[in-house]
């Protein structure tokens, strides 16, 4: 029930880690719920988050949950913590102390029991030195941390990822099995992959559609 903050750059995986995470953890039976701080607008992430009441501000025309109490007795993934606004990061440091939540318009605190996996791309210690990411929300959140390193640094694991993905791809596709010359090999293995391990899955996936024979 620890809660975890994966770091690393963009493409890494840091999701699918969160994801075996929970599936490893005693809380499996359970859903993980997913909130990408980024990609939802400051004005609405919230009410994505802590849900809302029928009439709290204009479009609220029913009661509604949010990721927290969808998320009861499992795993909340906050993925690009790292941006989210500083008035919600007082309001989840409550949450993580009190372990409550309340919904926008409401009165009343409703007990949650979430586990938190946190993941960004971007230095939070370098955010908290410059005062755009709480020190007290930081610590709280990192209980463990795992950094997740650039494929680059990764060696021989280039490979093993990219026959992975060439066979998922082969299957998805209904493709006969194909497998990657020595030349490719040595391409993959010098190229220094800026996207990371999603890059390289889009890759070999382009060589499978491409793909005119068995070699």
């Amino acid at each position: 029930d620890a809660r975890v903050l994966i770091t690393g750059p963009n493409g890494t995986g840091k999701e699918l880690v969160a994801h075996q995470l929970h599936e490893k953890s005693n809380r499996s039976s359970q859903p993980i719920i997913e909130v990408n701080c980024a990609a939802i607008p400051s004005e609405l992430i919230e009410s994505e988050l802590f849900g809302h009441k029928k009439g709290a501000f204009t479009d609220a025309r029913e009661d509604r949950p949010g990721r927290f109490e969808l998320a009861n007795g499992g795993t909340l993934f906050l993925d690009e913590i790292g941006d989210m606004d500083p008035a919600l990061q007082v309001k989840l440091l409550k949450l993580l102390e009190e372990k409550t939540v309340r919904r926008l318009g409401s009165v009343r605190d409703q007990k949650v029991n979430v586990r938190i996996i946190a993941a960004t791309h971007q230095p939070l210690e370098q955010l908290v030195s410059e005062g755009r990411f709480r020190s007290d929300l930081f610590f709280r959140l990192r209980i463990i941390q795992l950094t997740l390193p650039p494929l680059r640094e990764r060696g021989g694991d280039i490979l093993l990822l990219a026959n992975q993905f060439l066979a998922q791809q082969c299957a998805r596709y209904n493709k006969k099995p194909l497998s990657f010359s020595t030349t490719a090999e040595q391409a993959m293995m010098q190229y220094n992959w800026p996207g990371n391990v999603r890059e390289l899955r889009n890759v070999v996936e382009q060589c499978v559609l491409l793909a005119t024979n068995a070699e």
